[in-house]
């Protein structure tokens, strides 16, 4: 891009348009809204039940009752999208992830009540095993060995399952090769056309995960890593190459996940294919940020919004999020 010359100084002073807020706030590159959240929440059986997650400050298990409030207070504040994990019980977690066919599961249950109470709100679901097995993985299990092909059958059954209950958006997370095309045939073959697909495209095999398997309770369960199907975190080109066959399937946007550690993904994927593109922030990154804000080290609001804008400026249209009910708040505040 060609750049215009300017003079220099004392003819050019920067600190002209930085001297006050409204001239701060004028000739701002990036701006952050509600409508760039989505916010992921956590399920748990049960009524009227709000448990606190220990290794996420703030963020709490909530019965479906309870997600119901919370997606209307979401609805309010003018944040787009839901996206509920469960926390399965272990007697209902088995080899094969069966509960995730279950259409009275968790997850089932809160895309009707909260699609009956709050119509005009999005929810986003997750398609992915590893809140349902017994072994903590994202697939079937033989021996050492994550089974691919007989996993995306399994993932396609469970996104129809959370398709007939109300989801809006499929999110497979689970990194199968060729996952989006056949949930996709899936879909469209049962008449969820309009259902759309937001692939976990670059989904790196991080450490940022810890607080989120607490949460939902896949922690202890797991066995072994999730190295053989999640990224390397030292690749770039190759999150392209996943990015680009996710689109060619039939995904209608792609995520990058986790968030802030991976900003130079972000960027590359949002400049080569021009997609709708969103960042999850995951919990690690929540939990550090909460926890430092917590103790009095760090200015919590501030690093917040400034972790946000870090996914806008990179190129990101959408952000998930677990600071989105707080953000929103302040945003609507001015």
């Amino acid at each position: 891009m060609t750049r215009p010359l300017t003079p220099e100084f004392p003819a050019i002073r920067m600190r002209r348009n930085r001297k006050s807020d409204w001239a701060r706030r004028m000739v701002r590159e990036t701006r952050i809204s509600p409508d760039d959240f989505i916010w992921p929440i956590f399920l748990i059986d049960g009524e009227n039940i709000r448990q606190p997650v220990p290794s996420m400050p703030g963020v709490e298990r909530l019965s479906v009752d309870q997600a119901v409030i919370a997606a209307k207070e979401a609805r309010d504040l003018g944040i787009p999208c839901i996206a509920p994990f469960p926390n399965t019980p272990a007697n209902l977690r088995d080899e094969n992830g069966s509960e995730a066919l279950n259409s009275d599961n968790l997850i089932c249950q809160a895309c009707r009540e909260i699609k009956d109470a709050v119509p005009d709100i999005g929810i986003l679901t997750d398609v992915a095993l590893d809140p349902y097995t017994s072994h903590g993985h994202d697939g079937l299990l033989d021996g050492d060995t994550i089974l691919n092909d007989e996993t995306v059958e399994i993932l396609c059954r469970q996104a129809l399952n959370q398709a007939k209950a109300g989801a809006d958006i499929i999110a497979p997370s689970d990194m199968m090769d060729g996952r989006i095309g056949a949930i996709r045939q899936a879909l469209d073959s049962e008449s969820f056309q309009s259902v759309q697909i937001m692939a976990y495209a670059a989904k790196f095999a991080s450490c940022f995960y810890g607080p989120f398997r607490d949460a939902v309770g896949s922690e202890a369960q797991l066995k072994g890593d999730k190295r053989t199907y999640q990224m390397d975190p030292g690749n770039t080109d190759e999150a392209l190459r996943e990015v680009g066959l996710d689109i060619n399937e039939g995904a209608d946007m792609v995520m990058v996940k986790p968030g802030m550690p991976y900003l130079d993904i972000l960027h590359r994927v949002k400049e080569t294919y021009l997609m709708p593109t969103f960042a999850y922030q995951v919990s690690g990154e929540y939990a550090m940020i909460a926890a430092a804000g917590q103790n009095g080290w760090i200015d919590q609001d501030r690093a917040m919004i400034e972790s946000l804008q870090s996914f806008k400026r990179a190129g990101a249209d959408g952000v998930l999020t677990y600071f989105a009910i707080a953000a929103a708040r302040m945003l609507n505040d001015g």
